[in-house]
């Protein structure tokens, strides 16, 4: 098991739970209506007493974690989490301990889940689907990058807030890459798993996260999923075979796209670039989804960057500069230094990509722009794949306040996912104010610092 350093220890010891007038607070949270329910405990909307920001506070209780063997997972999960900044996965902000409980204090979305969207409103539209499905894969590439693979991609684990922009949730079963090493664990849910997990082969890891990603965007496409069977046994051989119905409606470039991604051989299955240069997925990306890889051969040293590692995991100038000059990439303090990197570049593209597509404040005055949300789109029976299940229908148990719980196919207890079914509206619409741009921008910085 991977060692933890300084930084990931707990970032505030809080204040035993208050009592006050009927309310529970956890340090400087008070703790509102329940937003989902797991094997650990609960997910609670959270309130900042002093600021009033809402926050969606994971409550893992201790001892069902240590009884369940589990703590390596939860210890990588607030790894990730911790240093991960991108627009289109959850932030975790603070980690505060108790005697009893841990509590992850994360990013409150207002949307829900992309599970129960599909679910409500049908297939989406290709446009829609695209857009979301270009977020999506910006998230996984951030994480891949970063030399981490999520392993549980699906629906639930995705995330909507008020503007219909997807954040990726749950990192609960993820785990880091090292070249040259495999990994074995069957994990994730059935439905979503790739051809290799299941099998019980080796897999290196990003390649998982591709089908599982195929999955979900095919769900967004058809309102179904590729594979699906209420016997597991059957489920298995058909994501094995892979053969999947393609719909009459779906356009042949996403198809020819699916296929790609959705290749039982994990040696011929897309890659990041493959999905990248497809005409398909082209079509109208944000330049921020995508920024120039960082510059890992560089030989100038960003001192700021330089200086938050230090800060953040109590080590010396020297220990950082070994690493990076060394070009040990998975060392934790190389790939802190640039996540610091790459998160300042995103940010700056983001903002000028909002910058570009908000309208000056006298336009807005006279025109209110707003982007509706997408409608509906009929759903024919001719074009229906017969022997699927919608997704409501592979998950009837599943309630509205309790979130999508992954199948543990393995031999040993895995995670079960946490739905944080919450959301900041930090990153405004096109068509938005400018001033809430700017107020997007101050709340940015104050998460950062």
């Amino acid at each position: 098991m991977r060692r933890l350093g300084p930084c990931l220890k707990m970032a505030a010891v809080a204040d035993k739970q208050k009592h006050e007038h009927g309310r529970v607070k956890i340090g400087h949270y008070i703790l509102g209506d329940t937003l989902g329910v797991g094997t650990f405990g609960k997910v609670k909307v959270g309130k900042h007493e002093l600021t009033g920001h809402k926050v969606a506070v994971k409550i893992l209780n201790r001892q069902k974690i240590r009884s369940l063997d589990v703590v390596g997972k939860i210890r990588r999960e607030i790894q990730n989490l911790k240093l991960f900044r991108h627009p289109h996965i959850i932030k975790l902000y603070q980690v505060i301990s108790t005697p009893t409980d841990i509590f992850m204090v994360m990013e409150y979305v207002s949307g829900g889940e992309l599970f129960d969207y599909i679910c409500k409103n049908g297939r989406l539209d290709e446009k829609e689907s695209r857009r979301l499905f270009q977020q999506i894969l910006s998230g996984v590439d951030y994480c891949h990058r970063h030399m981490v693979v999520h392993r549980d991609l699906k629906p639930e684990n995705v995330l909507l807030d008020a503007h219909m922009n997807a954040k990726i949730a749950d990192f609960g079963l993820s785990n880091m890459m090292s070249d040259g090493e495999f990994l074995r664990t069957s994990c994730g849910s059935p439905n979503y798993a790739a051809p290799e997990v299941i099998s019980g082969r080796l897999y290196a890891g990003p390649e998982v996260d591709i089908w599982s990603s195929g999955v979900i965007l095919y769900a967004l496409l058809c309102g179904t999923l590729p594979f699906d069977d209420d016997h597991v046994p059957t489920l298995f051989k058909k994501i094995c075979d892979g053969i999947f119905y393609t719909p009459q409606y779906l356009n042949p470039s996403v198809i020819s796209l699916l296929k790609h991604m959705l290749q039982v051989d994990p040696m011929k299955r897309a890659t990041i670039r493959d999905i990248r240069e497809h005409e398909w997925f082209k079509q109208d990306l944000p330049k921020y989804l995508f920024p120039e890889d960082p510059s890992y051969s560089s030989t100038m040293i960003d001192d700021e960057a330089l200086k938050e590692v230090c800060e953040k995991f109590e080590c010396t100038e020297e220990e950082v500069l070994s690493c990076l000059y060394s070009r040990n990439h998975q060392d934790p303090l190389a790939v802190a230094y640039h996540l610091i990197i790459d998160n300042r570049r995103i940010m700056n593209e983001a903002k000028d990509f909002y910058l570009a597509t908000s309208p000056p404040d006298s336009f807005l005055d006279d025109h209110h722009l707003s982007r509706p949300h997408p409608e509906r789109v009929p759903f024919l029976v001719a074009e229906a794949p017969r022997p699927r299940h919608t997704l409501d229908e592979l998950n009837p148990q599943k309630s509205k306040h309790q979130g999508g719980k992954s199948a543990d196919i393995s031999l040993t207890p895995s995670v079960t996912s946490l739905i944080d079914s919450s959301k900041a509206e930090l990153t405004p619409r096109p068509g938005s104010h400018t001033i809430e741009f700017f107020e997007m921008c101050a709340n940015l910085i104050k998460l950062l610092a």
